[in-house]
This record gives structure tokens, C-alpha cells and sequence, in this order.
């Protein structure tokens, strides 16, 4: 099992790893943006956050192809005539997708993050020419004095819908809420800075309460030479477990710290929750996620009687297609809080330890 381990970890990991390079790293060399020793040390960087999905699909592979092979060289069979039980033989397995757990919330909760936002620090600098690319859909960013929440960017990088800026002193205090639906974000190299637009926006200057302002395009000339260090903020899909509920208690507590914010802005910042839920959640369950895979892959694998290493691992790539569906719904339902998306990520966790206790009961017995 371990050596079986090994190889389909070590074969996951460089087919992730390989798409990321194609994707980015390829990319920026060809241009002569990174140099060679800057490419392989952001392959390295790209190796823990890979590693966090590779080593649950290679323990489910990993059981489907040894108990396949178990079962179709009737060595079960050998097994139960020697008077040994099929939960006897697998307790070792079972150990084993328990330590893979703990090291993939080790590698959740805090390397594989943490990895990850070095990796986008490197390319960000490597990217530093077109600033622009700073800004994330559904997601909120902090540059400077600013506070920027754009529900998408387009494709063009220019181009944004639903925007909300807040303005902060540098005390702490606020200064100015501008919202609008539409927006545009330019970079000015020359200066270090880009200019954003709200168009069509209302605003509110903070003087003891919010005070409506004079509608119209409002621009903001944002400098970004402070943040060259930090690199603005941290994603939130890039944020650590710790980050991450910090994050959460920040958001919840904004809106308290005013009176009579407009409910329209409450509203926003009630919604930018529910993304750091989502993530925070998945992040605890997809830790787990090895122990599920361990139980439904042992009985799939005797079921399925078969050597070829090409049906466990198709039968592998359709159950983690499953097991993403539920992900992939989760994060569509981040703009609908009401539908507790954050609760969705538990679901495939819940289906494939059931279902793989009564599969294993069942072998167990024969049936």
C-alpha cells in the first residue's frame, strides 16, 4: 500500500505540478520574465499546495488498485480460509489514511497556503508591469488607504461590476464609502500607481455619520509602492486556517464599529463572509477527506476483482469528480449565504464514509 502510495502521489503531483507550470511559469520564462533559478524555486513553492490534493486521490487510488489486485489474485479468498477477517487485514490501512489526514491538515491548514502565496508574491513581481491584475472577483483587497471589493473582473483586467471603495485613515477611522456598478481600473507604470474608477457611483463622507455625497464618477489614484513588500493583501483561497478566522471576526465585527452604516454597504460586507466561510470549512474537510476515500476504495476494489491499473484509476478520477461536484457547488453558492454553502463542502465527506462502512460491512460478510 505504501509503495503503491508513492507512485500514484508522485504521478498526481507532477501532472498538477506540470499544469501549473505550462500555465504560468513557461510562460514568463519564454518572455524572459523569471529567470531560470526564480522558475524552479517557484515549482518548489507550487510542490506543498499540490501535495494537498495529490495525496488524498493517491490514497484512493492507491486502495482501489491494491485491493483490485488483492481480490482478482484470490488472496482474499486465502485470507478468510485462514480464518483472517477482511476488518483484520485492512486496521493497518485504515491507520495509514488517518496519518495521510493529519499530514493533510498540516499541509491545509497552514504550508500549503502559506506556499501558495509566496508562489503568487513571486509571479505578482514577476507580473509588476501590469498592476491591474491586483483586484479579485468576489473578493476584498486592501491597498494602502483602500479597501476595494469587486464582485468580477473581466477577462480585459479593466473592466469591473459592482464596486465598493472605502477609505480609511491611517488611525483607523473612516473617511468615505463610494459604491457604484460599474468600474475601471487602469495602471499608470510610470508612476507606480493604477486609477480606479466607479462609475455611476454614490457616496458617503464619514463625519461623525455617514453623509450622502454628490453622485458621478469617482477616481481614485492609488499608489502601490508601499504595498512592493506585502504585495497587497493575501487571497483568500491563499489565506492560512488562522488568517482565514481572523479574516472572519474582522468582517463581522466592520460593521458594528459604525452606526448608521447604509444598509447597502452592510449588506456587501454581510456577503464577503460567506467566501471565508466557504474556504474555512473546506479546508477542515478536505483534511478528512483520506479517511473517506480509504473506506469506500478497499470495498470498490474487491468488487471490482480486476488487476488493470487503468480501471482504479478511472474509477478513481469518477469518485473525485464526485467528491469536486460538491466543492464546485459550494463556491457557485458563495453569493447566496442563505443557502449555507459552507456546509455543502461536509456533504461529500458525510456520503463517502457511510456508504464505504456499509460496503466494507458487506464485503466483510461476503456479500
Amino acid at each position: 500500500m505504501l509503495a503503491t502510495l508513492g507512485m500514484t502521489v508522485f504521478v498526481f503531483t507532477s501532472v498538477l505540478l506540470l499544469g501549473n507550470v505550462l500555465k504560468q511559469i513557461l510562460q514568463l520564462l519564454i518572455n524572459r520574465q523569471l529567470t531560470l533559478g526564480v522558475a524552479v524555486h517557484g515549482v518548489l513553492l507550487l510542490i506543498p499546495y499540490v501535495l494537498a490534493f495529490s495525496l488524498p486521490i493517491g490514497m484512493l487510488t492507491a486502495a482501489l488498485l491494491v485491493f483490485g489486485r488483492f481480490s482478482a489474485d484470490q488472496e482474499l479468498t486465502a485470507a478468510r480460509a485462514s480464518g483472517i477477517s477482511l476488518i483484520s487485514l485492512i486496521t493497518p490501512v485504515l491507520l495509514l489514511s488517518v496519518v495521510v489526514s493529519v499530514l493533510c491538515a498540516w499541509l491545509n491548514f497552514y504550508v500549503s497556503p502559506a506556499s501558495r502565496a509566496a508562489y503568487l508574491k513571486l509571479i505578482f513581481a514577476a507580473n509588476s508591469r501590469n498592476p491591474s491584475k491586483i483586484l479579485r472577483s468576489g473578493e476584498t483587497v486592501t491597498i494602502g488607504d483602500y479597501t476595494v471589493r469587486v464582485s468580477k473582473v473581466h477577462p480585459d483586467g479593466s473592466n469591473l461590476d459592482n464596486v465598493l471603495v472605502s477609505q480609511w485613515e491611517g488611525t483607523g477611522e473612516p473617511l468615505r464609502w463610494v459604491m457604484g456598478p460599474t468600474g475601471t481600473c487602469v495602471s499608470d507604470p510610470l508612476h507606480h500607481r493604477i486609477i480606479l474608477t466607479v462609475h455611476s457611483a454614490q457616496s458617503w463622507a464619514y463625519k461623525d455619520t455617514y453623509v450622502p455625497e454628490s453622485s458621478g464618477d469617482v477616481t481614485f489614484p492609488i499608489d502601490l509602492v508601499s504595498q512592493a513588500q506585502t504585495v497587497l493583501t493575501v487571497a483568500v483561497s491563499d489565506m492560512t486556517f488562522w488568517q482565514l478566522r481572523d479574516k472572519l471576526r474582522s468582517l463581522e465585527e466592520s460593521p458594528k464599529a459604525v452606526t448608521r452604516t447604509p444598509k447597502a454597504v452592510k449588506q456587501l460586507i454581510a456577503d464577503a463572509t460567506t467566501p471565508v466561510l466557504v474556504y474555512l470549512h473546506r479546508m477542515v474537510s478536505f483534511s478528512f477527506a483520506c479517511i473517506g476515500f480509504t473506506l469506500v476504495g478497499i470495498p470498490l476494489g474487491i468488487r471490482a476483482h480486476r488487476r488493470e491499473t487503468s480501471i482504479g484509476v478511472a474509477t478513481a478520477l469518477l469518485l473525485m469528480l464526485v467528491y469536486y461536484s460538491f466543492v464546485v457547488l459550494a463556491q457557485a453558492w458563495v453569493d447566496h449565504p442563505e443557502r449555507a454553502p459552507f456546509l455543502i463542502v461536509w456533504l461529500p465527506n458525510f456520503v463517502f464514509q457511510a456508504v464505504g462502512v456499509v460496503l466494507l460491512w458487506r464485503a466483510n460478510r461476503g456479500v
